[in-house]
């Protein structure tokens, strides 16, 4: 596949911000009193966004992959 540059560009940086983001926002849910019960087990607000950051990490790997081998390609 071939895509400008700058669109190239663009992925990559769409996707390392992926990669840096959300594992910072995934350790201050993790520090949120409402992620864990009283008992210390997760509670669905944690869940919830435990699945939010795992997908947006492998959307933003994905991103940036396309990125990268467009660049080279």
């Amino acid at each position: 596949m071939e895509l400008p540059v700058a669109w190239s560009v663009l992925l990559v940086v769409a996707g390392l911000w992926n990669l840096v983001v959300w594992p910072a926002f995934l350790r201050r849910v993790a520090k949120d009193p409402r992620a864990r019960d009283a008992a210390g087990r997760a509670t669905r607000f944690l869940t919830v966004h435990v699945v939010l950051v795992v997908m947006s990490l492998a959307l933003g790997l994905a991103v940036a992959t396309a990125g990268v081998l467009t660049l080279v390609g």
